[in-house]
């Protein structure tokens, strides 16, 4: 019996690097797999069921729903401090405290806030998503290794 992992994607491995004999991986990357039988069809239809379904939808609603605005905030703020810097280098350069002054304290910022906004990313995948997303890659498989028949 042989496990194929519906995740893996033989296109994507080893891309950009040579086989050892000089040959460039692009003539050396393997075919795409195909199914020759019914059952490749009935797994890519498990597939399009599943992103269709309200569970994953769900999931993808929650992914949206964090990184787009958490994105957009911070390119905001990072294209924000970049032409602050270039339009007006004497606010950035009007002192804080002794020698710091303000272009050090928002390019600290910039650090800070990479920091949290990691933070807070990884934190709403694991409260939010990471359970409900392992459940549905558990009924895909189910569903694909029903579909297969038990045999491959």
């Amino acid at each position: 019996m042989r496990y194929e992992d519906p995740w893996y994607d033989a296109l994507a491995s080893g891309w950009g690097e040579s086989d050892g004999a000089g040959t460039p991986a692009e003539a050396a990357v393997p075919a795409a797999r195909t199914e020759t039988d019914g059952a490749g069809d009935r797994a890519r239809d498990v597939y399009v069921e599943v992103q269709r379904s309200e569970a994953f939808q769900e999931v993808r609603g929650r992914y949206r729903g964090f990184v787009v605005p958490g994105v957009t905030a911070f390119l905001l703020w990072y294209f924000g401090y970049v032409v602050t810097a270039t339009t007006a280098p004497g606010f950035m350069a009007r002192p804080v405290a002794g020698a710091v002054n303000v272009a050090m304290v928002a390019g600290l910022g910039q650090f800070l806030t990479t920091f949290l906004l990691t933070w807070a990313y990884a934190r709403h995948a694991r409260l939010r998503r990471d359970r409900a997303a392992l459940e549905l890659r558990w009924d895909t498989q189910e569903l694909t290794r029903g579909a297969r028949g038990g045999a491959s």
